[in-house]
């Protein structure tokens, strides 16, 4: 990427990273000059996601991602590099040097404008006689013309090469058709042919309007029932979800989440504009902070069969460890919303979403499903199950009424429910203190050591110091002046941090200052959030020129120091080879 340094520097200083994470992250708790929230990245419960407007970075001790507004913004969105600065750039309204159109860019632009076009000739087919079998299975589904518009529907004819000719035909080539996941190549090893064929076609479009992928469901029997697209540079299964282009603009307060995209659809034609689905996937962390943007209630509305009960068990679990409120519905007399929706009607499915339970009763329920109270033997593994279910809950007046109602329905006396819960809650307590062991002594591990194993160092004593100078750099790079504090990058025992430290002592250079949006280009995000990790280690200024020196002289010792093992090795070597050549 050629984007101009001092235009990252202008855009870093436009997109002021409090502002910009506050938009995604509840920014409450402070600590010295740190503000703190729950991370993004991954569950917790603790905040332990720090941002210091100082430096104007991000860093998280839980997980270790960091570095600055470019490179959260990069994560958040899931977007390249030169998409995070252009994301920003519109945000602050500036415009991007033309010399930052980069080949990555220039890829994924195309493949973005391939998915457009796809997306609109598959709607067009569909509109057209050919796309008579599409229609009839709208038809017979009940959607509604308004309906096929607002998302945008398609039909897939069953001619193998009939998207394939007409995207050659607008001058996309056939390495690009496979590199988006609409084509694949023909068995013979010449030409390609189209993957989706006879199916109706749903554009998989992100909350900014672009079209990522595609979904087709087969009009018929067999499987799989929904094909979609698989990963490509511009679309992750994991980590979008169908319909919430739409569901975000929402002002009912929850996300309604389905199985399939039909119910999607029907949901939104039934009045009920919050519904997404997870494309055929079990619901992933990423899907669930994704939501968690958007929404702080889930109503999970999975099939009404043994796999939809078990995805929703899983979905709780992950969906609670971002502090959402989490209820279930119980889709009584049909398979699925669409089904429920056809049968009874928008005015039952919404006493159905009134009187849905919330995901503790589900799970108790869950627990009691296939088990004979009457009997003793289940009647005690019942509540075993079930204790441990209130055992996590967080309320001691949540465990006392879900206690309560376990003496009322087993028989079962509330003291001897609670001392169950109390028991195992001591259990859960001691496996989660073991935990915070286990996680303590990890983090003081990467006091020393990068988190990312294929960054770590083979001289940790000579690579904290040149951690040092990094900082250093950064901080007062007016320090590096004079000869006797200069150190060359090849005297670093880490390639990495020597890396770094020539990427900025090459921009002081020429700039004066420093910013960590030039190096973003330069570096992976794994290595960017290496660098954060450093830069947010303390470090003391007020001798920073004898800070400097002392740093610098544990270098060179130990460059002595290996250069003198180096000499050993190289003359015991010698001495093997005379001694083998004597015999």
């Amino acid at each position: 990427m050629a984007i101009p340094d001092s235009f990252l520097q202008e855009l870093a200083e436009r997109n002021d990273i409090v502002d910009v994470v506050g938009g995604y992250v509840r920014l409450t708790k402070k600590s010295g000059a740190n503000l703190f929230g729950l991370c993004p990245f991954h569950s917790e419960k603790t905040p332990s996601f720090s941002v210091n407007p100082e430096k104007q970075i991000f860093h998280c001790f839980g997980c270790g991602k960091g570095g600055d507004v470019i490179n959260f913004i990069r994560e958040i969105e899931n977007l390249s590099f030169p998409e995070a600065v252009e994301f920003l750039a519109r945000r602050a309204g500036l415009e991007v040097p033309a010399e930052g159109d980069g080949d990555l860019r220039q890829r994924r632009d195309r493949l973005l404008a391939l998915n457009r076009a796809a997306a609109r000739f598959f709607h067009e087919a569909l509109l057209q006689p050919a796309g008579q079998p599409g229609r009839d299975y709208v038809a017979r589904r009940g959607i509604a013309p308004a309906l096929v518009r607002r998302f945008g529907l398609g039909y897939a004819s069953d001619n193998f090469y009939s998207l394939t000719n007409a995207m050659r035909a607008q001058g996309y080539t056939e390495a690009e058709l496979v590199e988006a996941g609409l084509s694949n190549a023909n068995r013979s090893g010449k030409g390609v042919h189209d993957i989706f064929r006879d199916r109706l076609m749903f554009p998989v479009i992100d909350v900014r309007g672009q079209v990522l992928a595609f979904s087709g469901r087969i009009l018929g029997d067999g499987e799989p029932k929904y094909l979609n697209t698989r990963d490509t540079p511009v679309f992750s299964k994991s980590r979008n979800l169908f319909g919430l282009n739409l569901a975000k603009k929402s002002k009912s307060g929850y996300l309604l989440l389905a199985e399939g995209n039909i119910d999607v659809v029907s949901l939104h034609q039934a009045g009920f504009d919050s519904a997404v689905a997870s494309l055929g996937t079990a619901l992933t962390p990423e899907q669930a902070r994704l939501m968690a943007r958007y929404a702080k209630e889930i109503i999970l509305a999975y099939d009404n069969d043994a796999a939809g009960q078990k995805a929703s068990a899983r979905a709780i679990g992950i969906l609670e460890k971002l502090d959402l409120k989490v209820r279930v519905l119980r889709l009584e007399g049909a398979k699925d919303p669409d089904e429920f929706l056809r049968a009874r009607g928008s005015g039952a499915f919404r006493k159905l979403l009134e009187g849905s339970a919330d995901h503790v009763e589900f799970l108790l329920d869950g627990a009691a499903r296939g088990r004979d109270l009457s009997v003793d033997a289940e009647k005690a593994a019942y509540l075993r199950e079930a204790a441990g279910i209130v055992a996590a809950l967080p309320s001691p007046v949540e465990r006392e009424v879900y206690a309560m109602r376990l003496s009322e329905q087993t028989g079962v006396t509330k003291s001897v429910v609670l001392e169950e819960v109390e028991r195992l809650r001591r259990r859960q307590a001691k496996g989660e203190e073991r935990r915070r062991d286990r996680e303590a002594v990890r983090s003081l591990r990467q006091t020393v050591q990068p988190r990312d194993r294929a960054l770590r160092y083979e001289n940790p004593r000579s690579a904290i110091a040149e951690e040092g100078v990094v900082r250093l750099m950064v901080l007062d790079p007016a320090l590096f002046g004079p000869p006797e504090r200069s150190i060359e990058p090849e005297e670093f025992s880490s390639p990495l941090l020597g890396r770094f430290y020539r990427a900025l002592r090459e921009r002081a250079a020429a700039q004066g200052t420093l910013s960590l949006s030039a190096l973003n280009g330069m570096f992976t995000p794994e290595e960017m959030d290496h660098l954060t990790a450093i830069l947010n280690k303390p470090e003391v200024l007020a001798n920073g020129a004898q800070a400097l020196a002392d740093y610098i002289a544990v270098i060179r010792s130990e460059g002595r120091y290996r250069a003198a093992a180096g000499d050993l090795l190289a003359l015991a070597e010698q001495k093997r080879k005379q001694l083998r050549g004597q015999r």
